[in-house]
C-alpha cells in the first residue's frame, strides 16, 4: 500500500517503541550482535553511535531525506522511518525488530509494559505557529474568544487529546498538535525558516493480564486503526485545515 500522507505534509513518518519493565541489556556484544542482525537486512544502515544519555543508535544517512533509525533506550526500542514509499517498508523494519528482540534482546510477552504505533507529520511555516492552530482547530470553539483581548496574540494553541479505543481502555490514542513559535519571535517578528508545525498520532496498547502480549498481532492492529484514525478523522478535521490555514498565508 502507497503512503498518500505525504502529500499532505512537508515530512511524515511512522515510529514504534515497545516500552518494558525492565532495564535493557547494555552490555558490548549484545547491542552489537543485535544491529548486526538489523544491518544484514539493512545495509545502508551504517551509522552507528552512542549518546550522551546512553542510547545506542543505528542510522540511514539522515541527509537523504528518506532514512530508517532504531534506538535502545534504557527500557525501550524505538524504531522508524522518514518517508516512507509505502507501508511494507513501515512494517518490515518494525515487524523484523519485533521478530527479533525476545532472542538478541531477551525481551518476552511479561516484560512489556506497552507498544506505541506513532504516525507524524511536519509542516514548513515561517511565522505564528499558535497563531495557524488558532484559526485552524479553535475557530468554532469558546477559546478563540479569547483573542478578541486587548493586545491578545496567539501563544499557546498546542491541544494535546488522549481518547480510548477499547472497553477496556488499554487500546489509547493521543493526537497532538505542537507548534515552535515562542513569545520571543511574536514579539520581534523574527521566525524561523527551518521552523515545523507537527501533528502526531499516537496508538498505545497496553498488554491485557488475562493475555499473553503478542507484540505481532498489536503491532498490526495499532498500524490499520492508525491508518483509519488518519483517513476518516484526523486529515479532514485536523490536517486539511492546517494545511488550508498555512496556504492562505503564502
Amino acid at each position: 500500500m502507497s503512503i498518500s500522507f505525504n502529500s499532505l505534509c512537508d515530512d511524515f513518518y511512522v515510529n514504534m517503541t515497545l516500552n518494558t519493565e525492565l532495564e535493557l541489556p547494555s552490555d558490548r556484544d549484545t547491542i552489537l550482535h543485535f544491529f548486526e542482525r538489523i544491518q544484514r537486512q539493512y545495509p545502508t544502515m551504517n551509522t552507528f553511535y552512542q549518546r550522551e544519555s546512553g542510547d545506542f543508535c543505528l542510522d540511514e544517512d539522515r541527509e537523504s531525506g528518506s532514512y530508517r533509525w532504531i534506538c535502545i533506550e534504557k527500557d525501550r526500542i524505538c524504531s522508524g522511518i522518514v518517508n516512507p514509499e509505502s507501508f511494507e517498508q513501515v512494517d518490515q523494519l518494525n515487524k523484523l525488530i519485533l521478530e527479533q528482540i525476545p532472542f538478541a534482546l531477551g525481551v518476552n510477552h511479561l516484560d512489556i509494559n506497552s507498544l506505541d504505533v506513532m504516525f507524524g507529520m511536519d509542516f514548513d511555516y515561517e511565522g505564528n505557529h499558535d497563531e495557524i492552530l488558532a484559526e485552524a482547530l479553535f475557530q468554532s470553539t469558546p477559546f478563540v474568544s479569547l483573542l478578541d483581548l486587548p493586545n491578545s496574540k496567539p501563544l499557546g494553541f498546542d491541544p494535546a487529546i488522549l481518547v480510548s479505543l477499547s472497553e477496556d481502555c488499554r487500546l489509547q490514542a493521543r493526537i497532538s498538535v505542537e507548534s515552535r513559535t515562542g513569545a520571543y519571535q511574536v514579539r520581534t517578528g523574527k521566525y524561523k525558516e527551518e521552523d515545523q508545525i507537527s501533528l502526531y498520532l499516537s496508538v498505545r496498547q497496553y498488554p491485557d493480564p488475562a493475555k499473553q502480549f503478542n507484540c505481532m498481532e498489536s503491532y498490526e492492529n495499532q498500524r490499520h486503526v492508525s491508518i483509519e484514525l488518519m483517513t476518516d478523522r484526523l486529515v479532514p478535521s485536523f490536517i486539511q485545515p492546517i494545511v488550508g490555514a498555512i496556504a492562505q498565508r503564502r
